[in-house]
């Protein structure tokens, strides 16, 4: 059987999985749990921030994180190569209107991703002297399904540890060749050697390595846009009502530049939101299970900053650049827009805003490959034990030397539709165990106001 049929029978499968009723379910679990849970996203955003500044004195060792550094592993797989070929995507697609209904779904996604954190702590252990948990962990304790649990975690190493993995590094390659001739596989190399440095250390050095890189790469990703919108501070006004009036009347919004329906454009929005801050999906669970806190809500409370500098600052700055420089008239669409949009804010400094996009996307996916990897090892660690990671651990290395030699879009549509079957059992278990969440937040509530916490 060709590469062009099996890709063929991928894009059916997953246009089944990945359709209306998947996207109705992430976005309706964020809508459950931010009425069960009182608009939390509103209500204790400010507690939210200082649980954050609080965990400063917690530092991670090898047993744990700090709740910091559990924020930043989740941050390093959410803020990825999405946030610059997603965001795009979607404006094509969709039309400038879709951002905003990215950030409709981001603020949903705050609570789902709350209660995944929380329940991920609830049910976490120690196996092999390190604290690990995740779905897995609270779908077989929680839910009692050892069948769910294991068909979650297989699904997750595949679509993330492995497959994904494989992804970033050649997305990885492709940014590097744009700037400089190396051979595809001595950089698959490089990559793999890089990553093997972090990795070895396990949970201590993957923690204090995107502790220090992911504020990093996303300042300089942040830094850059904001230059190019203040430059182009006098449409940043249009920009905006594009987004919002677009939201409700795309054609209108873009003159019927770009000729998408309400339809399209809610549907683009509201796919690259969730795909892009991970909220109902199940991974970013495996980083916040590991935190060092006293009390489950604590990390459920930090895990929600997440969404909010992946969906809310980032997804946000790349719309505001496509849109405020005119590159989403160019025809353009993925990282190829992206890369047009700061192209034109950097103009004045010649071909700047290609390697500018080409840095951070290596930062972007590189910081990516850390965070999957571990969402992976700890479902191997949930399979197999501790000892199962010396089995892990080499594959994922040996994929991501080899992904830039491969026909990447085969290895993507595999990803793809591993994921949305991980996705499954985590909402069924996330939908079953909402009062256990609902419990948890009230007895926060009680002991914080009573000075216990």
């Amino acid at each position: 059987m060709s590469t062009e049929v099996i890709l063929s029978y991928l894009d059916k499968i997953n246009g089944v999985l990945w359709g209306p009723l998947m996207l109705f379910f992430l976005l309706g679990t964020g809508v459950l749990f931010t009425f069960r849970l009182r608009f939390l996203q509103v209500s204790k955003i400010g507690l939210a921030f200082k649980q954050v500044f609080k965990s400063n004195d917690v530092e991670g060792d090898a047993e744990g994180m700090s709740p910091f550094q559990s924020l930043s592993t989740a941050i390093a797989a959410q803020v990825g190569t999405g946030n610059l070929a997603g965001v795009a995507t979607a404006i094509a697609a969709g039309g400038p209107g879709a951002i905003f209904w990215m950030w409709i779904s981001g603020f949903f996604g705050m609570g789902t991703i709350f209660a995944e954190a929380v329940l991920a702590q609830q049910f976490n252990e120690e196996r092999g002297g390190e604290l690990t948990g995740g779905p897995a962990f609270y779908i077989r304790k929680g839910l009692n399904n050892k069948f769910l649990a294991g068909f979650f975690a297989v699904s997750i190493v595949f679509a993330l540890g492995i497959m994904g993995n494989m992804v970033q590094s050649n997305s990885i390659a492709v940014a590097v060749r744009n700037v400089v001739p190396i051979p595809s596989l001595a950089i698959g190399i490089i990559i793999a050697i890089l990553s093997g440095m972090v990795l070895v250390g396990g949970v201590s050095r993957i923690g204090a390595f995107t502790e220090k890189v992911v504020p990093f790469m996303a300042a300089f990703y942040i830094l850059g846009g904001l230059i190019i919108i203040i430059m182009n501070v006098e449409q940043l006004v249009p920009a905006l009502k594009m987004i919002v009036y677009g939201a409700f009347n795309p054609r209108a919004a873009t003159g019927g530049f770009i000729g998408a329906t309400v339809k399209e454009t809610l549907r683009y929005g509201i796919a690259r939101g969730l795909f892009s801050n991970e909220a109902g999906m199940g991974s970013t669970p495996h980083a916040h299970a590991v935190a060092k806190v006293k009390h489950p809500v604590q990390q459920g409370m930090v895990s929600m900053l997440g969404v909010i500098v992946d969906t809310g600052v980032v997804c946000t700055i790349t719309a505001l650049v496509i849109l405020t420089t005119g590159a989403f008239e160019t025809g353009l669409t993925g990282a190829e827009l992206t890369q047009k949009g700061f192209h034109l804010g950097f103009s004045f400094l010649g071909d700047f805003g290609m390697s500018f996009i080409a840095i951070c996307l290596f930062f972007f996916a590189f910081s990516t490959i850390i965070g999957w990897y571990f969402f992976g090892e700890q479902n191997i660690k949930y399979l197999f034990g501790a000892k199962g990671v010396k089995f892990y651990r080499p594959v994922v290395l040996v994929g991501i030397a080899v992904a830039p030699l491969l026909d990447v879009e085969l290895v993507w549509s595999l990803a793809d539709s591993f994921n949305a079957l991980m996705v499954v059992p985590n909402l069924i278990a996330l939908v079953g165990l909402a009062g256990l969440v609902v419990k948890a937040l009230n007895d926060f509530t009680e002991k914080y106001e009573n000075g216990e916490l």
